[in-house]
């Protein structure tokens, strides 16, 4: 009986402690359907939202000294909503019939570009060390015990209050007023509820500022409860966490979605109260201890994307009437004149080789560093250019891949003395491994919920896998740094940065051909097929199920290779800075804008990427324009803020140009020329006419 009596004690005690982080998780999850249900967007840019109104909040009441009400008032009703209406206004009221992945793209640019935009412009630094203050005075140092089990402080209680009411007043408005109705018409479609006599763009407006009010909400209500300061990558793991409980409801149902957060919240808090006390008896459950407790949610989220038959079933939201769009342009080096081909191909040619030999004649070792840096991640890039440029597949753990080859350089020279060009290869394959075994549960999975699915697997490598040993090294990988070394081929000894340079050119060229080569060949093919119509390709004996295994294998040995030779660059992993889960997101935002079927688009992006901040931001370029750089203007350098500003929202055009801001001007300039090029060929062939016949006469 006193067993008994013991395991109800904690068991409650266990539950109620894990109320106010279901909470949480729930009124995330609530925000989560609430802009799917409203807008067709799963916006990924909500924890960058719940953010700004937490920053702001905590910035009037701690730096501005303004009071509670007066705070609440413009962080949440006025900031939030007014955020949600430029977004609707200027961006997604134009997004409205594009693919959900498309929407998709375009809110992880706004992840990355609104918190350093609100940063910037409101002059915040995040404090480290002070905890938020929440919407209720001495919030979180009074606390309440009814029960003599587990005392609940009142930022808890007010976040659990919240919650209940805005599950009331919502489901009061889809239930009983015509403007929920109509929010859910305008996203089924636009156009025929234009039909109607329904102003969509007037509802769609109401629907984000609605959706936005709950986003700053969510950020005012957690941050006292969750964090001890406030930084956007917080909020974006608190976010991603709270999806689980969002796809519990499928995106459409506001009572799952407060279920499965509160009961989240519940199931984690039991599992890590009971698992200590189970390991300490059982010895074998120490690495499930160890290791599992700080993945659960993402393990949570994998299993109900991979084993619950109605999210396989679910549909991305479409405009019945989209069928009259016209179809995508073809890219437009098949449109070029054959004049023009050849000039760019001797521009190329020359350009590269200025480039090339005023960095190893003329660069000191900082440039060469950052030239490297630059053609190493163009093939990481590559990789992106593979799953999503060719197969249309939005892919989240292509840093976790990159990881892989990284960490296999590490332990293959550190345990077993290996080389670390063999090692490189060998972590390329084992990334491809992995690929494709990760893509045999998700198969059936297709838009965001298979992108869902890629960052949940991106998240459970970084929370469990690195810190093992045998994958990331441990302590020594994460803590102390690794010492990679340089290879050696021969009499060649790439140790010198511009030797290594050279490598990492003919790694990046014979990659980048075997991916043309890819392009052009049968899995090309049968990849463009697939993602013009699935159901056209099976009818034609293609099988989507090979091809995606092929396309996720191939795309994991491009970024395991890639990775492999940015640890023997930094002679390091250095895997927060290089790989980790949030950073990489910026990778396919800053491909998918610039070109993503490409492999000009990969290489672009990873010069923007390296050299885009020292060249532009902190004035080198103009400094030797100008031939010295005390004639550079005041106001450089520029924060290194603006680098993600402008490629997150460079990521906007990702829906409105598929084929990347770089490709659509390519194509316009390419257009005009052929223009005029077949037009001077038409006056020639004329001439000739004139000429011909004048002779016959």
């Amino acid at each position: 009986m006193i067993l008994a009596s013991s395991f109800l004690e904690d068991l409650l005690r266990s539950v109620l402690q894990g109320t106010p982080s279901g909470a949480v998780f729930a009124l995330v999850a609530i925000g989560f359907v609430l802009t799917y249900k409203t807008s067709g967007v799963f916006n990924l840019a909500f924890g960058a939202q719940a953010y700004i109104s937490a920053a702001m909040f905590f910035k009037a009441r701690t730096q501005w000294n303004w009071s509670i009400p007066l705070s609440v008032l413009v962080s949440v009703f006025v900031l939030a909503p007014a955020i949600g209406v430029v977004l609707e206004r200027f961006l997604f009221r134009h997004l409205r019939t594009a693919s959900a992945v498309s929407k998709l793209v375009v809110t992880i640019g706004l992840s990355v570009a609104l918190p350093a935009l609100f940063e910037i412009f409101a002059d915040y630094a995040p404090v480290a060390g002070r905890a938020p203050t929440g919407i209720v005075p001495e919030g979180g140092s009074v606390f309440y015990d009814p029960l003599g089990v587990y005392p609940f402080s009142r930022d808890e209680l007010a976040a659990m209050g919240v919650i209940l009411a805005a599950v009331i007043v919502l489901g009061a408005i889809f239930r009983f007023t015509p403007v929920g109705l109509q929010m859910r018409a305008v996203v089924e479609s636009p156009r025929m509820t234009e039909l109607n006599g329904i102003a969509a763009d007037r509802v769609s407006a109401f629907a984000w500022a609605l959706s936005s009010t709950f986003a700053g909400m969510a950020g005012v209500l957690i941050a006292p409860i969750r964090f001890n300061t406030l930084i956007s990558t917080d909020f974006f793991n608190v976010v991603f966490v709270a999806i689980a409980a969002a796809a519990i409801g499928r995106l459409v149902s506001l009572p799952r979605a407060l279920i499965g957060g509160i009961g989240l919240g519940w199931f984690i808090a039991v599992f890590n109260t009971f698992l200590p006390r189970w390991a300490d008896d059982h010895t074998w459950l120490r690495p499930l201890r160890d290791n599992f407790s700080n993945s659960l949610p993402f393990v949570v989220l994998f299993a109900i994307l991979v084993f619950w038959p109605a999210i396989r079933r679910a549909t991305d939201v479409g405009d019945p009437l989209s069928g009259v769009d016209p179809p995508p342009a073809a890219p437009a080096a098949t449109e070029r004149h054959r004049l023009l081909t050849r000039f760019t191909l001797l521009f190329a040619v020359g350009f590269f080789l200025f480039v090339g030999l005023t960095v190893f004649f003329r660069a000191d070792r900082s440039w060469v560093f950052l030239v490297t840096s630059a053609v190493v991640l163009s093939t990481v890039y590559l990789s992106i250019t593979v799953i999503t440029g060719f197969a249309g597949q939005i892919s989240l753990c292509q840093g976790a891949f990159a990881a892989i080859g990284g960490f296999t350089v590490f332990q293959m020279a550190d345990r077993f003395d290996l080389s670390v060009l063999l090692a490189a290869l060998i972590g390329a394959s084992i990334a491809a491994l992995v690929g494709a075994i990760m893509s045999l549960p998700v198969l059936r999975l297709g838009g965001i919920w298979l992108a869902i699915a890629t960052l949940a697997f991106a998240f459970f490598f970084d929370a469990v896998l690195v810190r093992m040993s045998w994958i990331g090294g441990g302590d020594t990988a994460l803590l102390q740094g690794t010492r990679v070394p340089r290879p050696i081929l021969g009499p060649i000894d790439f140790g010198n940065d511009k030797s290594f340079l050279a490598l990492a050119v003919v790694v990046f060229v014979i990659t980048s051909l075997a991916v043309i080569q890819l392009r052009e060949g049968t899995i090309g093919r049968t990849l463009r097929a697939i993602r013009g119509s699935e159901v056209a390709a099976e009818s034609i004996g293609i099988s989507p199920a090979k091809a995606r295994i092929a396309a996720f294998a191939t795309s994991a040995f491009i970024a395991g290779l890639g990775g492999a030779m940015m640890t023997m660059h930094q002679e390091n992993v250095n895997y927060q800075n290089n790989f980790s889960p949030v950073g990489s997101l910026f990778w396919l935002v800053l491909v998918v804008t610039l070109s993503v079927r490409t492999v000009e688009g990969a290489a672009q992006a990873g010069a923007a990427f390296s050299m885009f901040e020292p060249l532009i931001l902190k004035g080198e370029l103009f400094a030797w324009l100008l031939r010295a750089e005390h004639r550079l203007p005041g106001f450089f350098p520029i924060s290194g803020k603006w680098r993600f500003i402008l490629f997150g929202l460079g990521a906007m055009q990702f829906a409105r140009h598929p084929e990347g801001l770089l490709e659509h001007g390519k194509r316009r300039a390419t257009a005009g020329l052929n223009r005029r090029l077949a037009r001077r060929d038409q006056t020639r062939l004329v001439s000739r006419s004139a000429d011909s016949g004048g002779g016959a006469t």
